[in-house]
């Protein structure tokens, strides 16, 4: 029987009159990884607080295993602003071993200047200098709060992969459903103030919560019959009631709190059709846009973008992805070339740094001062208010002050007022960092359906495969490809074209570009040829060790659960299994060390 590292016990936590969750219990045992899915502002954060004693709590007990060694990555880190990154990752401490480990990490986390100090690191590196800290520790369970924000794809990939290898144990908060889905063997709902446990991946959750929602309706339905018959025959007793008549009364009570339940989950799919956009969108005409004399984002870039087109933009940070869309809406200059937009485009921005709300107004007054109501075309028009509940906002949230909101709450909100001006073109940059998984399915809905045009900027790979139909791939140095698919068809094909010779199925190359395409495999090729023959020959030796130890550990797990094993074969294997790991993490570091090297 797997140990049990943590038990939490009747918990409760309230914020003055506003209840979080009461008496929740749940216990995580050594190998399980578990996802806490919630909506925004119901506690998620809040609850791994507490469970890292950054925070207070009501009442209950939390009880870890003795001796185990904790990782907690918060979502905003804090460092000295002074100490370099090294230092930032031991404080002034650490052998040479373990300095040679962290190295390469951040390397992997595209932290290359090790002495650089944290203070000039944007919001992001310092998430990902805080991501290297946690695995640095090398500890025995780990607390992770939205590990993937700020994160590119490359990096998502990659921590997804070493979350998965092994038998880690870890407690995760993150929007990231393929993540969930592919690292997560548990997953804990909190929801109406308590808490479920589904005890399966991301898939196996959807499956069983809408059975729980389903058969919880039938409850809901079930007691509000009843209930009207009780009602009547409270309404028809005299006040004097007998031992008999008060037992009944006090059933009615209980009976009344399941009737006037309220299951938050929305039916109504919402369907914009009052937007019309011409044929006419933009046309993107030779634009060439640089920083300095290194960083060049576009060279010669054409494309004409098609009515109802529905575009993906991707990259490692710091492509131009961002720089990219802000030309496109006059937000930044162009060196050379034009943007030619159609004259029926009213274009819809959600930013990365959000909006600036006034923190005293209410959030439905904060609506309202865009529009009362919102014309959704067939002669249907919702209200402020309705349009809120839509997107997951209570009557009583809707009368909060904004300043009430946790962050999530407020980029839903600001979603919301982007959305209510009937755009035409959505260009959404980020649009789902912080949004619980609730409201992204709202959203990706909403575009499915969306008459108009969209340009979505995301590292979101769940949330890209549902809503682009294509991508434009920021590779760098001007270097960008036109994909005709979504993120994971790109993905597939991307790794066939290590396989097959780069003439097969290609896909459109956009004007310009054939140049540089060719430069960047003779780039490539250049750092092929400094890998040392020593170097090669290690990288390829690693590639049949690892093979090798993933065998063995696979081995091993079979026969730990198999039950056939004696004591002493069972105590030898299980000290055998850590060592294998820690060895398997090891030549993993070295190997993807030497593949930056080789690629």
């Amino acid at each position: 029987m797997a140990t049990p590292y943590l038990d939490v016990q009747n918990l409760t936590k309230s914020f003055g009159a506003e209840m979080l969750f009461k008496n929740i219990s749940f216990s995580i045992a050594e190998g399980q990884r578990v996802g806490l899915i919630a909506k925004n502002g119901t506690g998620k954060s809040t609850l791994l607080s507490i469970l890292t004693q950054k925070e207070s709590y009501d009442e209950g007990k939390i009880i870890y295993h003795k001796d185990i060694k904790i990782g907690f990555l918060g979502q905003t880190p804090h460092f000295n602003p002074e100490d370099s990154v090294l230092d930032a990752c031991f404080n002034h401490q650490g052998n040479e071993e373990r300095v040679h480990r962290a190295k390469q990490i951040l390397t992997q986390l595209k932290i290359k200047d090790m002495s650089q100090p944290m203070g000039q690191l944007s919001g992001g590196q310092q998430k990902r200098v805080a991501l290297a800290n946690v695995l640095l520790t090398d500890p025995d369970f780990l607390i992770l709060d939205e590990p993937t924000n700020h994160l590119d794809l490359d990096m998502t990939e990659w921590i997804e992969g070493y979350l998965s290898r092994g038998n880690k144990t870890m407690l995760m908060v993150t929007h990231d459903r393929y993540l969930l889905d592919r690292t997560c063997n548990l997953i804990l709902e909190l929801d109406n103030r308590t808490i479920y446990t589904y005890r399966g991946n991301y898939a196996y959750y959807l499956e069983k919560r809408q059975e729980r929602i389903e058969n919880m309706q039938t409850e809901i339905t079930k007691a509000n019959n009843l209930y009207r018959k009780e009602l009547d025959w409270m309404r028809r007793m005299p006040q004097a009631r007998g031992h008999k008549a008060r037992y009944r009364e006090d059933a009615f009570y209980e009976l009344e709190k399941i009737a006037k339940q309220r299951i938050e989950d929305r039916q109504i799919r919402l369907k914009s059709k009052s937007v019309y956009i011409g044929s006419k969108i933009f046309e993107c005409k030779y634009v060439s846009k640089k920083f300095g004399e290194d960083k060049i984002i576009l060279k010669d870039f054409y494309y004409n973008f098609a009515r109802y087109e529905k575009m993906g933009v991707v990259g490692n940070n710091g492509t131009g992805k961002s720089t990219f869309i802000k030309m496109l809406l006059g937000l930044e200059s162009i060196d050379e070339g034009s943007f030619d937009i159609g004259d029926t485009v009213k274009f819809g921005y959600f930013s990365q740094e959000g909006l600036k709300f006034d923190e005293q107004q209410k959030v439905i007054d904060v609506v309202t001062d865009v529009a009362e109501y919102i014309d959704m075309g067939g002669g249907k028009h919702l209200s402020a208010s309705q349009f809120l509940q839509n997107f997951l906002f209570t009557p009583d949230q809707q009368h909060n002050y904004v300043y009430k909101l946790s962050g999530g709450e407020k980029r839903k909100l600001y979603l919301c007022t982007v959305l209510m001006k009937n755009p035409n073109f959505l260009v959404l940059d980020e649009p789902t960092n912080d949004l619980d998984i609730q409201t992204l399915q709202i959203l990706e809905e909403y575009l499915a359906d969306f008459p108009g045009c969209v340009i979505v900027v995301s590292h979101d790979r769940y949330f890209m495969d549902k809503v682009v139909d294509h991508l434009l791939v920021f590779k760098g140095n001007g270097n960008i490809k036109d994909f005709p698919g979504n993120y994971t068809q790109y993905r597939e094909w991307n790794s066939l074209q290590s396989k097959e010779s780069p003439q097969k199925n290609s896909p459109k190359t956009t004007n310009a570009q054939t140049e540089q395409d060719s430069s960047k495999r003779t780039q490539r090729t250049d750092l092929r040829r400094k890998m040392s023959y020593k170097e090669k020959r290690e990288f390829e030796q690693l590639e049949t060790e690892i093979s090798a130890i993933e065998h063995e550990i696979k081995a091993i797990e079979e026969e730990l659960c198999s039950g056939t094993l004696g004591i002493d074969e069972l105590t030898e294997k299980s000290k055998r299994l850590p060592v294998l790991k820690d060895e398997l993490d090891e030549k993993s570091m070295r190997w993807l060390e030497l593949s930056e090297i080789g690629n």
